[in-house]
């Protein structure tokens, strides 16, 4: 099997837009939530939100033309593609476009057009829609798959073209898909990672209606609570997280810089119900073994979990226990943080951003904290990095998601070593 390595990444997120300032402000454990005020009319217990402030599309590289066509999920895809290609400093008039691919995920795919289409067409509902009223770009706004597609139209890139959609583990499951492609010798470089923008009403009741969302709205960005007693439920996110991956000769061969060597990769299902999980963690942990067994590595080779840490009460316990499951009791002594406590929960993007944290880790040897960790859950009892980031020698990460449905992923990344 061929080696795969991380060569580019670009990042479009509630602390930052762009690996600089996102990292700067990941590291220094920087909140990005806030409240909406245009929202308050709607009622919503939860009034805490990620939102990505200061996101003008114009001036990061798109077109008007290309802004009334494409909706903000897109513009997330897109110019957070842009970053990464740039970042890793591929020459496009020297590769076979043939052979590079594009994968990039969601959860939940164009509901700002659709939800803001259809209130202007029908008066908020109250007229039926004009099929001749509406904007020609309807359909493509609102299909998963248009930010491949239009990554692939903007690159003239040849290969793969598809899109995961498996909630929230789908920003993994689209590395993982990718990491499949290249090193079994399909493609040798790939466009994945994951983008979302489910911050709108009909979004935000659907969340509230199965009571995920968090209501610790004062202030606004403490609500994101990860393992702390006190959390009850996570914070709708936005973002965008998008990787270059690249087979290791290829890279070697353009001299390109390195982030980190995907190692393995594990996805399962519980098969059980759309929000229950098992208290134990037997399922994550599954997945978990699986990304461990494939990077021929042991569990003591861990210096570091990026947690999924949603601050839901029933996930954070899952997944603790998956981690004492599969590690025993050296689950006590590997440092893990959540990045959600300062985003929010960008849904698919999520595990997409969190494995771009799991390079930048790697590459600068430091762990970021979990913020807004004040209160121990007797049941949460693993060292989460509170409120402070800590330096590490780090060579081997592991990140890791769950998802409704039963969803569970897991990769491994290393530090790439010739």
């Amino acid at each position: 099997m061929r080696r795969v390595v991380v060569t580019g990444i670009g990042l479009i997120t509630p602390i930052g837009i762009g690996k600089e300032e996102f990292w700067k402000n990941n590291k220094d454990g920087k909140s990005g939530i806030c409240d909406m005020p245009e929202l308050e009319k709607f009622g919503f217990e939860s009034k805490a939100y990620g939102y990505v402030k200061n996101f003008k599309p114009e001036q990061l590289g798109l077109t008007l033309r290309e802004i009334r066509r494409m909706d903000r999920i897109t513009q997330f895809g897109v110019l957070c593609t842009d970053q990464a290609v740039k970042d890793s400093k591929i020459d496009l008039s020297k590769i076979d476009k043939n052979r590079v691919g594009v994968n990039i995920a969601n959860a939940v795919a164009g509901t700002k057009f659709m939800d803001e289409e259809f209130s202007v067409l029908t008066n908020n509902g109250k007229e039926v829609v004009n099929p001749e009223d509406i904007s020609p770009y309807a359909y493509a706004r609102s299909m998963p798959n248009t930010t491949s597609n239009e990554v692939s139209y903007r690159y003239g890139f040849n290969g793969t073209c598809c899109t995961m959609a498996t909630g929230c583990t789908t920003g993994i499951d689209s590395i993982g898909f990718a990491y499949d492609q290249i090193r079994c010798g399909e493609l040798d470089v790939m466009i994945c990672g994951a983008a979302e923008a489910p911050i709108t009403p009909i979004t935000i009741a659907a969340f509230e209606a199965i009571g995920t969302l968090s209501t610790n709205n004062n202030p606004p960005e403490k609500a994101s609570r990860p393992f702390d007693d006190t959390r009850n439920g996570f914070v709708l996110a936005e973002a965008a997280g998008i990787l270059v991956l690249e087979e290791l000769g290829h890279a070697l061969n353009r001299g390109a810089h390195i982030y980190g060597e995907i190692g393995g990769y594990g996805s399962v299902n519980n098969a059980m119900h759309m929000t229950g999980l098992k208290p134990d963690g037997e399922d994550l942990s599954r997945a978990i073994k699986i990304a461990i067994e494939e990077a021929n590595i042991t569990p003591f080779e861990i210096d570091y979990i990026n947690a999924h840490g949603s601050g839901t009460k029933q996930n954070d316990i899952n997944e603790t226990g998956a981690y004492k499951k599969v590690f025993g009791e050296l689950a006590y002594k590997i440092p893990m943080s959540s990045t959600k406590s300062m985003t929010g929960h960008p849904l698919g993007a999520a595990s997409a951003v969190e494995a771009i944290v799991c390079c930048l880790a790697l590459e600068n040897n430091f762990m970021p904290p979990t913020i807004n960790y004040n209160k121990k859950d007797a049941l949460c009892d693993l060292d989460y990095i509170p409120n402070c980031g800590r330096e590490k020698n780090l060579n081997v990460v592991l990140t890791n998601a769950s998802g409704f449905g039963g969803l569970h992923a897991a990769m491994i990344l290393k530090k790439y070593i010739d």
